[in-house]
């Protein structure tokens, strides 16, 4: 069990952030282990048929047999939405002992695979060719693999972060924590993340709690060090809809169809939480013109409500849209 002991400034300093290095890395367990889950099945199939020269050999060997990675290739977001490129290259900062203490301790207590072999070597200068060459390995990947779903992946943990939001808003810390994993629970100050390899107790001691959504987390993924300061990588919710899957609270024939119409019924589904128009329509796979004329309605009846959110205006189901949606 790994827990995090938060303060009332380190609650005051819980924030959000998107990372795609982090769901880049996140992503390879997922082709290591297509049994994880069912849900990026198309998106593997697809990934393997192109991933032609690329060294799998090494790439596979970032994920130990007991799934973990190397903290170094994870690193904690210094902002809201870092780039790739930014991120990878503090990942090439890594210092040679560093890197050596992250690969082993990814994969203790087993030696490490072959292509990572120079690691376990006193000889920094081959720790730093390593570390160059799985820098360089991940940028080709994250090219094929996840850039091109990039901006539709943001789109999901952006909702999820409005989502998470409200949950605090509403209940605080306890009701923030309730419904990510089960294996996550809050309790007298501290949050605890059961069925983890490793066990320690970190101490937030004012340096706050970082969140951050993952459409290829599994389950909560917190630092492997207890030296890091405390973040957390977890599932994201949405992450069905991003391969074709059945949008989020679709149902076919319930007695709001004649009422409303199809589409407008499945948008008073899906608006159990806020979204912004171009979420609705990816999800929906119409046009966000088509989504906005049935907000339109939506929101002239009373049904939904809106707000802005940056540069977003986020929808929701009003209370009376709540008591409709009830409705089977």
């Amino acid at each position: 069990m790994i827990s995090f002991e938060l303060g009332v400034e380190d609650l005051a300093d819980t924030r959000f952030a998107v990372s795609p290095l982090s769901e880049t890395v996140l992503s390879l367990r997922v082709l290591h282990d297509p049994g994880l889950s069912a849900v990026h099945l198309p998106w593997r199939r697809s990934v393997l048929g192109a991933l032609g020269d690329l060294d799998t050999g090494l790439l596979m060997s970032l994920v130990a047999a007991r799934l973990t990675l190397p903290d170094f290739l994870t690193p904690r977001p210094t902002a809201f939405a870092p780039s790739f490129g930014e991120e990878l290259a503090a990942a090439r900062r890594t210092a040679s002992a560093q890197v050596r203490r992250d690969l082993l301790a990814a994969h203790a207590p087993g030696r490490l695979p072959a292509p990572l072999a120079a690691a376990e070597t006193g000889d920094d200068t081959a720790v730093a060719a390593l570390r160059d060459r799985v820098c360089a390995l991940l940028l080709r990947y994250w090219e094929i693999a996840v850039e091109p779903l990039w901006p539709q992946v943001r789109l999901v943990v952006e909702a999820d972060m409005t989502y998470r939001a409200r949950r605090l808003a509403m209940g605080g810390a306890r009701l923030l924590f309730a419904d990510i994993h089960p294996s996550m629970r809050w309790r007298h100050g501290v949050l605890h993340i059961d069925k983890m390899n490793d066990r320690h107790h970190v101490k937030a001691s004012g340096r706050g709690l970082l969140l951050v959504p993952s459409v290829f987390a599994h389950k909560p993924a917190p630092p492997v060090s207890a030296q890091e300061a405390p973040w957390l990588i977890y599932p994201s919710r949405g992450a069905a809809t991003l391969w074709g899957a059945e949008p989020d609270g679709a149902r076919a024939g319930t007695a709001l169809v004649p009422l409303l119409g199809a589409p407008r019924e499945r948008l008073l589904r899906l608006l159990a939480e806020p979204l912004a128009t171009v979420e609705l329509a990816r999800r929906l796979r119409v046009t966000p013109s088509a989504v906005s004329q049935h907000l339109r309605v939506l929101y002239a009846a009373g049904l939904v409500t809106r707000a802005r959110q940056g540069r977003q205006v986020l929808y929701r189901r009003s209370p009376l849209g709540d008591a409709l949606a009830a409705v089977d």
